[in-house]
């Protein structure tokens, strides 16, 4: 895992496994929740950036989650 983005997209797939037992609105909230907390402003950005370059290898719980914090206030 080279690239940094490899990483957060690990991390992210990791969390959204740990999610995976709630309610769907539960884990999207609870998966941008912990983004927009625990992960620093470059993290959020590279992982937003990978997002935005059409990442096929994201869960589909984090990329409802980070739909949610790209028009959020949370990644600032």
């Amino acid at each position: 895992m080279s690239d940094p983005a490899e990483r957060l997209v690990s991390m992210s797939n990791q969390i959204a496994g740990f999610f995976r037992a709630y309610p769907e609105e539960e884990a999207v909230s609870g998966i941008a929740d912990h983004i927009a907390k625990f992960w620093d402003r470059k993290m959020r950005a590279t992982i937003l950036n990978h997002f935005e370059q059409g990442s096929r290898d994201l869960d589909p719980l984090v990329v409802l989650a980070l739909e949610r914090l790209k028009i959020g206030t949370s990644v600032a």
